[in-house]
């Protein structure tokens, strides 16, 4: 009876033990759920469509014609006419300068073109008289009479000679008139009477330069992504930021059809400015017709990942993470144009962040 009473205490205790309110945990099972909710991502997909039929780039207005002017010589300005802000006129004088030696080269060349001159008025007198005494016979041998044309074609050659060099001189000479080229502006004067002058180089001062700012230029910069969607013949409508309530339209006149340093191509537009209220360096905003049926490859703005060192969104092949890198196009609603190695149709991960690794498990 002692051995029965012992045996029912004991199974009392293990059931009440049982029996609380505290359950064992599977700890295997509740990481194996965690580890699966992780890998669940949202995700949306690639689509191909027209967002716009133009696109917002800014412009950059120029002067149609812009030179920097130099001396073509050394020599030292005499004169200035013109300041910055005066308008002339295609072959106006500018400055004049002054070189003391080329007048006295000139004069030099002068010399020995009349020396040459007489020279040649001698043997051409020499060669008639020498001619005429032929007539005669035994009066002039014929050694003697080609020796003297010879000498009289010798002579004029060299007064020939001693012309073109006078004339060049003059020329040179020419150069301390400074004219301008064409009909424009003075934007910026350098230099003044008395300053020592000479042929310029690439990144020296000029003395003088010249705009045509009649017409202008609008430079706008397309980018590699949009130069085969530009619609070279529709029209282009710009605002510039200093006159944002006069609306301007003009057709594109002319595209470089080749990609600069920056990657993009230039294109020009040719805006007229009758009354001067445009100036060179001006900022516009500017619409630029696409084709229509051009289409672009669109992704939830969510799905574009942004770091330090690439931009990309993060695609779902075969089930697992893959990054492409992508660059921004237009922005529409809920939805932004991207370039890059991507397709219409593909999955991409939506709200995804640095913490998800190339390779990963998608759920």
């Amino acid at each position: 009876m002692k051995y029965k009473l012992i045996i029912l205490a004991a199974i009392a205790a293990l059931a009440a033990g049982c029996g609380g309110s505290q359950k064992p945990v599977d700890m295997t099972k509740t990481d194996n759920t965690k580890s699966s909710n992780s890998n669940k991502f949202e995700t949306g997909i690639v689509v191909e469509k027209a967002l716009s039929s133009y696109v917002r780039l800014p412009g950059q207005l120029k002067p149609f014609n812009e030179v920097n002017i130099f001396a073509k010589i050394n020599s030292f300005v005499k004169q200035i006419y013109v300041d910055r802000g005066s308008v002339v006129h295609k072959g106006q004088l500018l400055a004049v300068l002054e070189a003391p030696e080329m007048t006295s080269q000139l004069q030099a060349a002068n010399g020995r073109l009349l020396q040459a001159q007489e020279s040649a008025g001698a043997s051409r007198e020499k060669y008639r008289r020498l001619k005429e005494a032929s007539k005669e016979a035994g009066a002039v041998s014929p050694l003697d009479l080609d020796n003297a044309l010879a000498k009289m074609k010798a002579d004029e050659a060299v007064a020939s000679s001693e012309r073109s060099n006078v004339a060049s001189m003059k020329d040179v000479q020419d150069y301390l008139n400074i004219r301008a080229p064409f009909n424009g502006t003075i934007v910026q004067r350098n230099v003044s009477a008395g300053a020592l002058v000479g042929p310029g180089k690439a990144g020296d001062q000029p003395m003088l330069i010249l705009q045509d700012n009649q017409k202008l230029r609008l430079e706008v910069m397309i980018p590699e992504n949009y130069v085969d969607k530009v619609d070279l013949k529709q029209k282009v409508d710009f605002v510039f930021n200093a006159l944002p309530g006069k609306q301007n339209s003009a057709y594109i006149s002319r595209s470089a059809n080749a990609l600069g340093s920056l990657r993009s191509e230039a294109i020009e537009i040719d805006v007229i400015n009758e009354d001067g209220s445009l100036k060179p360096g001006m900022y516009s905003e500017v619409k630029i017709p696409l084709r229509s049926g051009a289409k672009s490859l669109l992704v939830p703005s969510n799905a574009i990942v942004q770091s330090t060192e690439r931009q990309y969104v993060i695609l779902v092949k075969d089930g697992k993470a893959v990054f492409s890198d992508v660059k921004e196009g237009i922005s529409s609603g809920d939805f932004t144009e991207v370039f890059g190695n991507i397709k219409a149709g593909e999955k991409v991960v939506l709200h995804a962040g640095d913490e998800l690794k190339e390779g990963t498990e998608i759920k």
